[in-house]
């Protein structure tokens, strides 16, 4: 046998370069429509015809519109449609979405100056998954087997053998002392609690394939994003804006995930009565703050009319992020040595989303209709996970670089996004406006995509689960209503939000095999309210 020094858990002495794979990492991707009560509900459409403070996130120019200085605050109730009850968890919850302040600052008769901050909700974790199905030919423990089997990491695989402590560890080879990146977490559970057998001389291993699973996940959590505005106005024709963001991470999750145990003996008689079952238990978090900067112009081309046209821009969002999971296994079958297993990590990565680019178009009618359209684009594919090395720079920052593996994964499994944003506003009263919006997103998932977990990666070295879901197409449709009166407005707003995706509990990793593919949806109901005063 091998006789390392490396402590089965503590995976960061075996990996000091360490980043998450693409899957975990592009939960982090993208925004919720969120913000003000009139921006959602005119589908968020708002980028050319500004003076709301909310497009100080995505064309900043749009602050340039205000003449009078302004404070808003946004709260309301976002509730998830037939969600169940996990965790302690149901699928509607209060939410606290904005509070901003424009100071208004005229240079000229028709120039302003503007400053402005705003903090919103981008995104909103608040899910509950639950997916069930049968499975043939394939387990959990059955992909840990599968990998031991080939007994080498440029296969895909690892080489199984015991550390110092006792504990089975995937190398890189049978020559190798290196622990193989193709090595998970949740391998490390199956390979030393299930997997693995011995007749007190010799240890061998071994699998059994599932017929069942059933799976739950509970996520909550939130980015805020704090952003610092300066913009302007050039003779009411021409406005200008750059804003900086401050991106707060918080997200928690826990799920479980039950198998129904065959006997590999009986892979083809299926279930014989016996309640042969395991449980994956994780409990995941991710932490950490991150930056970017968007720029943004509007002008008229037109001095008589006013048709506007904006377009904006926006850096990746450069993440600093720390991550850490426990996860349990709970073997109540009649296989494997141990009754239970544990595995934890955690560690610090950097993940910088991609750019953004986007174009509007507003126009109004009179006093009392406003039309704006909205399109923007973003290669999420671009995305890139950042391995943090030993070491710093010049400068003394912790030194990183890309993970080439994982980069690939992802430029293969995800895709330009496209957003686009319509909006209306009518106003059949100066003191009372009425908005409808729609607002769609193009899936970020190739088809077909798969979370790979035989990639030589640290992404996949340390994942302690195997599940996926491949979202399709985002639609969003919205309406609201406002009321003015002297300096104040009060803004009421309903956003329907529907997703549909693909859940896949692992991956399929030889022909003769269903993984259950399960087909669910996403599909939340928000209430907002906007209280704002102009003075």
């Amino acid at each position: 046998m091998k006789k390392f020094y490396i402590a089965a858990l503590a995976l960061a002495a075996v990996l000091p370069a360490v980043a998450q794979d693409t899957y975990e990492s592009a939960r982090l991707l993208g925004s919720d429509l969120n913000g003000t009560a009139r921006y959602v509900g005119m589908g968020g459409a708002m980028e050319a015809l500004g003076a709301d403070i909310s497009t100080i996130s995505s064309n900043p120019a749009g602050i340039g519109l205000f003449r009078h200085s302004t404070v808003s605050a946004s709260a309301g109730l976002v509730s998830q449609q037939g969600a169940k009850e996990f965790d302690g968890k149901n699928g509607t919850k209060m939410s606290f979405d904005q509070l901003g302040v424009v100071y208004s600052s005229r240079v000229s008769r028709n120039s302003f100056v503007n400053v402005g901050f705003n903090f919103h909700k981008s995104r909103n974790f608040n899910q509950i998954l639950s997916a069930a199905n049968s499975l043939r030919n394939v387990s959990q423990n059955y992909l840990s087997y599968h990998k031991a089997d080939l007994e080498n990491v440029r296969r895909g695989g690892y080489y199984w053998d015991f550390n110092n402590q006792g504990d089975v560890i995937g190398y890189e080879s049978e020559t190798s002392p290196n622990r193989a990146q193709t090595f998970s977490q949740s391998d490390y559970l199956n390979l030393n609690a299930l997997n693995l057998e011995t007749d007190g001389e010799n240890s061998w291993m071994n699998y059994n394939t599932a017929d069942y699973y059933m799976f739950d996940r509970s996520q909550r959590g939130w980015i805020n994003e704090y952003d610092f505005n300066v913009s302007g106005n050039q003779n009411d024709r021409f406005y200008w804006g750059v804003t900086v963001g401050i991106h707060d991470v918080n997200y928690k999750g826990f799920s479980i995930h039950t198998e129904r145990l065959v006997n590999s003996a009986d892979i083809n008689t299926g279930y014989d009565g016996n309640e042969d079952y395991v449980d994956y238990l994780d409990d995941r978090r991710i932490e950490g703050t991150g930056i970017d900067v968007k720029a943004g112009i509007i002008f008229r081309p037109v001095e008589t009319s006013p048709f506007r046209i904006g377009l904006y821009i926006s850096t990746p969002t450069w993440y600093e992020l720390t991550t850490d999971n426990g996860t349990d296994f709970n073997n109540d079958s009649e296989y494997g040595l141990e009754d239970s297993w544990y595995s934890g990590e955690g560690y610090d990565f950097r993940y910088y989303t991609p750019w953004k680019f986007g174009a509007s178009l507003g126009h109004t009618i009179g006093n009392n209709i406003a039309l704006g359209l909205s399109y923007e684009i973003s290669d999420y594919g671009s995305a890139v996970n950042r391995i943090i090395d030993d070491g710093t720079d010049y400068y003394g920052n912790d030194r990183s670089y890309s993970d080439a593996v994982m980069e690939n994964h992802t430029e293969n499994t995800l895709k330009a996004v496209h957003l686009l944003k319509a909006g209306i506003e009518y106003k059949p009263d100066p003191a009372l406006a009425l908005r409808f919006g729609y607002n769609y997103q193009s899936a970020a998932y190739e088809e077909n995509s798969v979370r790979d977990m035989m990639l030589d990666s640290p992404g996949v070295a340390y994942s302690s689960t195997t599940d996926y879901v491949n979202w399709k197409d985002t639609h969003r449709v919205t309406c609201g209503v406002g009321y003015k009166v002297g300096g104040w407005n009060f803004d009421l707003a309903y956003q329907y939000n529907m997703t549909k995706g693909d859940f896949y509990p692992m991956q399929k990793f030889e022909s003769g095999q269903d993984v259950g593919m399960t087909n669910v949806d996403f599909k939340r109901h928000q209430v907002l309210l906007t209280v704002g005063y102009s003075f």
